[in-house]
C-alpha cells in the first residue's frame, strides 16, 4: 500500500523508504489563502507537493527512493527529458488512470498521455493555474559549443496556489526572462554546475525574481551556503538550505 506522509509542524520529516532513503526527507509548510502547501524535498531537482489533498510530483527520479511507496500522483509536472529529470519507471510507479502528466514537448513525446506546455503557455490544471517559462544555459556549454539546455526546448513552471505563486525554476541559468515573471512568492534556483548556475548566478537571479523565500536546489556539490552571504543585504529573501542535493 503506497501512503501519504502529511504532517502539521512547520518544518518536519517524512521517512519514506526506498534504496536512498537513508535518511529523511524534510517536508515544510507554507501558509496561503487556501490552506497549507506541503513541500517535500526529495533531492537533486526532485520534489514533492501537497495542495488541498492532491499530490503532485516533480520531476520523479527513481535513483532517489523507491517510487512503489511514494504517493500516488494526481499531477506530474516534467520540466526536461534528461534522465535525472525524465524517469519513466518513476512516473509508472506513482502514475494512477487519473493521473495529469505536463512536460515540455521533447518530454511530452516520451510519455503516452502527456499535455503539452510550450515556454509561454498557461493552463488551469485542477484548479491549479500553472505557467511554463523559459529555462536555459547561456554560459555553461558542451565541448561542441552547445548550452547544455538550448532556448526555446526546456521548462520551468510558476505553479499558484492560493495567494502564492510557486517558481520551480528547473535546469536553467540566471536569464533575462526571470525579470518577467512578476510575482514569486517561493522559489527553487538550481545550482549545479556546470548544467546550470553558480552561487553568484543564483543570488543574482533571486535578486531579479525577489521571491519572499528562496530555495537553492539541484545542487550537487555546490556551496550553497554562498548564496546566504550574496544575499545578505537583501532581508526580505529568505534563503532556506534543505538536503536537496
Amino acid at each position: 500500500m503506497k501512503f501519504v506522509a502529511l504532517f502539521s509542524a512547520f518544518i518536519t520529516f517524512a521517512v519514506i523508504a526506498g534504496p536512498a532513503a537513508a535518511k529523511p526527507f524534510q517536508v515544510d509548510q507554507i501558509p496561503t489563502s487556501s490552506g497549507d502547501l506541503e513541500i517535500t524535498f526529495i533531492g537533486h531537482g526532485t520534489l514533492m507537493l501537497g495542495f488541498g489533498g492532491k499530490v503532485i510530483h516533480v520531476d520523479p527520479y527513481g535513483k532517489l527512493t523507491d517510487y512503489e511507496k511514494m504517493p500516488d500522483a494526481d499531477l506530474i509536472l516534467i520540466t526536461h527529458e534528461h534522465g535525472d529529470h525524465l524517469d519513466l519507471g518513476a512516473i509508472a510507479a506513482i502514475r494512477k488512470s487519473s493521473t495529469v502528466i505536463v512536460a515540455n514537448p521533447a518530454a511530452a513525446s516520451k510519455i503516452q498521455g502527456a499535455e503539452v506546455m510550450e515556454n509561454g503557455q498557461k493552463k488551469t490544471v485542477m484548479g491549479l493555474p500553472i505557467e511554463a517559462v523559459p529555462a536555459y544555459n547561456v554560459v555553461n556549454k558542451r565541448d561542441n559549443g552547445e548550452p547544455f539546455h538550448p532556448s526555446g526546448r526546456d521548462n520551468g513552471y510558476v505553479v499558484t496556489f492560493g495567494d502564492k505563486r510557486l517558481y520551480i525554476a528547473g535546469d536553467t541559468e540566471n536569464i533575462e526572462e526571470m525579470k518577467s515573471l512578476g510575482q514569486v512568492d517561493i522559489a527553487f534556483i538550481p545550482a549545479n554546475l556546470p548544467y546550470t548556475m553558480t552561487p553568484e548566478m543564483a543570488a543574482d537571479a533571486a535578486r531579479m525574481i525577489l521571491p519572499r523565500i528562496l530555495y537553492p536546489y539541484h545542487y550537487g556539490d555546490t556551496e550553497v551556503a554562498r548564496i546566504t552571504e550574496l544575499l545578505s543585504d537583501m532581508p526580505e529573501i529568505e534563503v532556506r538550505i534543505r538536503s536537496m542535493k
